[in-house]
């Protein structure tokens, strides 16, 4: 099993907990968060429901980067994973708040430290 794989695997086996919300997931958000190193960044996060709990998310956030990933829910979790160009992959996981917007940490694999992400829904 590459890193990918666990990675990928953890996404979706951190989406374990909390109550179901009625919110539905699908559409834009306003992307706020912070780097490795503390600096910002923002940007818009699209994402397409799949199932009852799987979809898919596409960032596109400061200088034009673009990252496609999968993503899951459970209940108020929300998880997903993306992989870089160069093989690397990430996961973010949030906690989804009764206003809609989400609250999240991020990592890269191979890579030392979260960043915090924000995604709050564009009406």
């Amino acid at each position: 099993m590459n890193l990918k794989s666990v990675i990928i695997g953890a996404a979706f086996a951190v989406a374990t907990t909390g109550a179901a919300h009625a919110q539905n997931l699908g559409g834009r958000y306003q992307v706020q968060g912070t780097n490795l190193n503390g600096s910002p960044y923002a940007g818009i996060a699209e994402i397409k429901v799949v199932s009852s709990t799987t979809c898919t998310i596409r960032w596109q956030t400061g200088g034009g980067s673009v990252q496609d990933g999968i993503c899951m829910r459970n209940g108020a979790a929300f998880s997903a994973a993306y992989a870089f160009p160069d093989g690397k992959v990430g996961l973010v996981i949030y906690r989804m708040l009764e206003n809609g917007s989400m609250d999240g940490l991020w990592t890269v694999a191979g890579l030392n430290g979260a960043g915090k992400e924000t995604l709050i829904p564009m009406r």
